[in-house]
């Protein structure tokens, strides 16, 4: 008694998964077929650059066994292909006379207005097959060359649009000096070996030499790095777009590889052959600026003070390698190097806020210029006060207050007018001029250095037995 509804029921069912069926496997087909095209059409492009995570980047890709790198395609002005044979019609036409009007009959005479009987005027068929031929050889002559494509101009386009990583080794001098900052890593070394000359120790030719070469690998590393995680935001700015990464003259991993070439044997020069302090010193100075500085960048303008911090620890390195021990003097020249930073880079940062702000950092400059140059004003005022405090701590004489105060007062002038005006050209001025008040104030405090006390007990010692 119970067959009918549910056989019903049963159909019911059955006819409805039956359309689902109908509508969904379709849509499968159709997805699983497009996958096999893709396939089919480039079975090799797998992004599988590297088999470490952190070294995989958006704008690198596996193709045909072979390192490519994604490049900006050229903006190239777009010709559109048009025929302009019409155009040079209608200019020959409008240079043809016009033909009077044709007489075709007598015309009409109208009381009050006299006229005179004109002669018919009937083009001949010699007229009308000269004028057609003129005009033909005209366009013909005024039609532009249609530009077609050749292939080996569309391999010069996609040339221009995907560039192949290719090594070579006649450029990789320039390239590893480019990426570790040649320029600012023999700055970073000069500190160091401004700190461990004004130690009040001997002089050691060996250690110095190690310890000023452990630094400088310590450096390049910092910097290496430092271009690795920035390469995204180089691209956007002018200053930096022709950093070797940027460019693609190296792979990430040979700029990695690069770094830890020069970091590892560096730390280990300087724990091992100097002293652990200095490596440790060391060790941090690398973390600051790759972990700390270089993400603060993006996030805050305490990477400025980050970044005076990481330029104040080589001079404190110097000491430490030649003294084994921080010391009041240690700590007063890196002061001296932290101070020195805020009108520097203030400064430089000044005439390129715009390219800081394309790139996304924050610095002081960017969003906060009223702090940019009062916090310069407020360091250049207080390289005057550490240099006073120099003879106190016992690291110069008396004199080099005196000496120093020139220069020091001269910055200062020159970041007042930074502060007061704020301006390219003011800013410039005190830009170059940190250039040279670093070198000349680390001059004047080497050679207003104090005796040590084994030279001064031989020069009494001298003076009795005279």
């Amino acid at each position: 008694m119970y067959k009918a509804p549910c056989r019903r029921l049963s159909g019911l069912v059955g006819s409805t998964v039956k359309q689902k069926l109908v509508h969904t496997v379709p849509r499968w087909n159709q997805t699983a077929r497009s996958l096999i095209q893709l396939h089919r059409r480039d079975p090799l492009n797998l992004s599988t650059y590297q088999h470490l995570c952190f070294l995989k980047r958006q704008y690198v890709a596996k193709n045909n066994s072979e390192l490519h790198q994604r490049a900006i395609p050229k903006q190239t002005p777009i010709l559109p292909i048009v025929d302009e044979r019409d155009d040079g019609v209608e200019r020959q036409v409008d240079r043809i006379p016009t033909i009077d009007a044709v007489v075709t009959g007598p015309v009409p005479h109208v009381e009050g207005v006299t006229t005179e009987t004109q002669p018919e005027i009937y083009p001949t068929a010699t007229d009308v097959l000269a004028e057609k031929d003129s005009v033909s050889h005209t366009v013909s002559d005024e039609a532009p060359h249609v530009h077609v494509e050749t292939d080996e101009a569309r391999e010069a386009r996609q040339d221009r649009q995907w560039k192949q990583l290719k090594f070579e080794g006649a450029l990789l001098p320039d390239i590893y000096a480019k990426l570790a900052k040649i320029k600012l890593t023999a700055l970073v070394v000069t500190t160091a070996a401004a700190g461990y000359a004004m130690a009040p120790v001997p002089f050691d030719p060996f250690i110095f030499f190690v310890s000023t070469l452990g630094t400088g690998l310590a450096s390049c590393c910092a910097n290496s790095i430092n271009q690795y995680f920035e390469v995204p935001f180089d691209s956007n700015m002018n200053r930096t777009k022709n950093r070797p990464l940027v460019r693609g003259q190296i792979s990430p991993l040979h700029a990695v590889s690069f770094a830890l070439a020069c970091g590892v044997p560096g730390i280990a020069l300087l724990t091992l052959a100097v002293n652990p302090l200095t490596g440790f010193l060391g060790a941090l100075n690398i973390f600051l600026y790759t972990c700390c500085y270089t993400p603060l960048k993006r996030l805050s303008i305490t990477n400025t003070w980050v970044g005076a911090l990481v330029g104040a620890i080589p001079p404190i390195m110097g000491w430490t390698a030649a003294t084994g021990c921080l010391e009041p003097g240690a700590l007063l020249l890196g002061g001296l190097l932290y101070s020195w930073q805020f009108p520097h880079f203030n400064a430089l940062s000044w005439n390129l806020r715009e390219d800081y702000s394309r790139g996304g950092y924050r610095m002081m400059s960017v969003t906060h210029p009223g702090m940019c140059k009062r916090v310069a004003l407020r360091h250049s005022l207080g390289l005057i006060g550490l240099s006073t405090l120099a003879p106190a701590l016992d690291v110069t004489i008396w004199t080099f207050p005196l000496i120093s105060l020139p220069i020091n007062v001269y910055i200062s002038y020159l970041a007042f007018r930074f502060y007061h005006k704020g301006d390219r050209s003011s800013a410039r001025k005190l830009f170059f001029c940190s250039l040279w008040h670093l070198p000349m104030l680390l001059l004047l405090a080497l050679t207003c250095k104090k005796p040590r006390r084994d030279q001064e007990d031989a020069a009494s010692s001298l003076a009795l037995q005279s």
